[in-house]
């Protein structure tokens, strides 16, 4: 089951739950979904709509003085894949990047990221990098 079946069966139950709160979250989630090209989503590019949507309602909580997450982000955050922490990055780079192939530590950057996808945040990897 893709992560947006999951989405969309998570929204029903909720539904039966009477659970206004996250059914109303998850219908932004939804209706995100329906602003694509394609009616099936890829899980790559449902990860990504959800990070902007965070990202979004972050920059709102900062504005309005609000603390640092509420139900939305928690709620949208629990369809992300687990984020790799940085001793993952770095035994992963130490065991499979050969840094004599780079002009500098940066440029090891893309094959990281290509490693990792979205469970990886490249401020995350830089800092491991600049840290080595």
């Amino acid at each position: 089951m893709g992560l947006q079946d999951q989405i969309k069966k998570d929204l029903a139950t909720a539904m039966k739950a009477k659970d206004e709160e996250k059914k109303s979250i998850l219908r932004v989630i939804m209706g995100e979904f329906g602003r694509q090209s394609q009616k099936e989503i890829p899980d790559g590019d449902v990860v990504q709509i959800i990070k902007k949507l965070i990202k979004s309602e972050k920059e709102v909580l900062a504005q309005t003085g609000g603390g640092q997450t509420d139900r939305f982000i928690e709620v949208a955050e629990g369809y992300l894949p687990k984020m790799a922490t940085e001793a993952d990055i770095a035994a992963w780079v130490k065991a499979n990047i050969d840094f004599s192939k780079f002009n500098n530590k940066m440029q090891a950057m893309k094959p990281i990221m290509a490693h990792f996808g979205a469970a990886v945040d490249g401020n995350l990897v830089k800092k491991v990098l600049q840290g080595l």
